[in-house]
């Protein structure tokens, strides 16, 4: 469920627990709320596999465009069903480079499946964890920033206070809403993303939706942001 629950955080996990965590934030923030939705649309659920797999993509999509992590996330997964720990620790480096991934990725990858197969990052608990102290098991690891942990976070758990900060779009998103001189830069957004907690990972769905609509009806684009 959606609901915090024991002190375990919430979670993002059916279409009621997006429209209550919607209607949190709108409460706290009526009229930036009606405005993202008119413009962007209530966002979808959306929710990519958790585990080793939907880190692995998360990592693949670092600086490249989706359509370059999708194939290269496909060629990966052709190359080793299944897309485990123990498959990223068995294969070789002419394997993971043949699918595309980058030598950095490459000992990414490498780093993050030993650190799951020998029990240091517990993917399966991580949803247990407030976002901040959850990304921060992430981002120990080498190759994993702090987008990349939040976005973890965000996408595969459906954390619901997930943040993933440096996210252009999202500065972008923020100045067209909030009506600001300039795009506030992460720390900047981060403080005004203080206001819309427990449901923070929400309003950067809103806010996401609210770009991708302004960017069809305006004609332009700003690649989202990677650490």
């Amino acid at each position: 469920m959606g609901e915090m629950t024991q002190g375990r955080p919430a979670l993002i996990d059916s279409e009621a627990d997006l429209d209550r965590a919607i209607a949190d934030l709108a409460a706290r923030d009526p009229g930036l709320v009606a405005h993202l939705l008119e413009v962007g649309g209530r966002p979808p659920l959306r929710r990519r596999a958790a585990g080793f797999a939907g880190l692995a993509a998360m990592v693949v999509s670092q600086q490249v465009s989706t359509a370059s992590a999708a194939a290269i996330f496909g060629r990966l997964q052709a190359a080793l069903p299944g897309l485990d720990a123990g498959q990223v620790l068995a294969a070789s480096d002419a394997t993971l480079r043949g699918a595309g991934l980058s030598a950095g990725k490459v000992l990414t990858l490498r780093a993050a499946a030993a650190a799951v197969a020998e029990g240091r990052l517990p993917l399966d608990r991580l949803a247990e964890l407030p976002a901040d102290a959850a990304a921060a098991q992430l981002t120990a690891l080498r190759g994993i920033g702090p987008w990349t942990a939040q976005l973890y976070l965000l996408s595969c758990l459906g954390h619901a206070d997930a943040w993933p900060p440096g996210d252009i779009a999202l500065e972008e998103a923020a100045r067209l809403a909030l009506g600001l001189d300039a795009r506030p830069d992460r720390i900047a957004l981060a403080r005004i993303a203080e206001r819309w907690r427990p449901h923070r990972a929400v309003a950067a769905r809103l806010l996401w939706g609210y770009y991708r609509a302004r960017k069809s009806r305006d004609g332009w684009g700003i690649g989202l942001g990677d650490s």
